[in-house]
């Protein structure tokens, strides 16, 4: 199953490629929007409770494989793996579609500083036991470079390898909880 919707398409590519079965097991609140980029730790929680609903009898006491595109602050898959529990699955194997996300990116995704991101504090199997799943993988960088050739795009996220000088300070102010 994928975390809708940035999931979805690595999951039914899993799926697909694995042999499991694909399944949707979330109805999503599209009213909420995007819950990683919320001001404060305790509006990121409440958000991640109304935005999605696990069906119960597509999860329970089955051994479930989740992908989501990546593992920001890790509040998000925490929440979802809970709930996954909550609703009867016997285990969560959750698998990201992007290498671990270490660094801020000041291109696209509003994350202001290293110590707000999972990655950067923490080992993959630190992240899988303090987000509650039964095993944690990420995309490797080098099959990132490998499935997109010759592309020119920043990875600065995953290497800390920025294509300008990044920011000395975060203008916005602190956010930190």
């Amino acid at each position: 199953m994928g975390v809708p919707e940035s999931g979805t398409e690595a999951a039914m590519g899993y799926a697909l490629e694995s042999g499991i079965l694909y399944g949707k097991a979330f109805v999503k609140n599209n009213y909420v929007g995007r819950t990683f980029i919320k001001p404060g730790q305790g509006l990121r929680e409440q958000s991640v409770r109304i935005k999605l609903n696990v069906l119960k009898t597509v999860v329970a006491g089955k051994r479930v494989v989740m992908l989501d595109d990546s593992i920001v602050r890790g509040t998000t898959s925490a929440r979802i793996v809970q709930m996954l529990k909550d609703a009867g699955a016997k285990e969560i194997h959750m698998r990201i579609s992007s290498p671990p996300f270490k660094h801020p990116c000041y291109f696209g995704t509003d994350i202001p500083s290293e110590n707000q991101l999972i990655a950067n504090q923490h080992s993959i199997d630190e992240i899988k036991t303090l987000i509650g799943a039964d095993s944690l993988g990420y995309l490797e960088t080098n099959r990132l470079y490998e499935m997109v050739g010759n592309l020119n795009f920043c990875d600065a996220c995953f290497t800390g390898d920025y294509p300008v000088e990044a920011p000395k300070r975060d203008i916005r102010g602190d956010f930190d909880d």
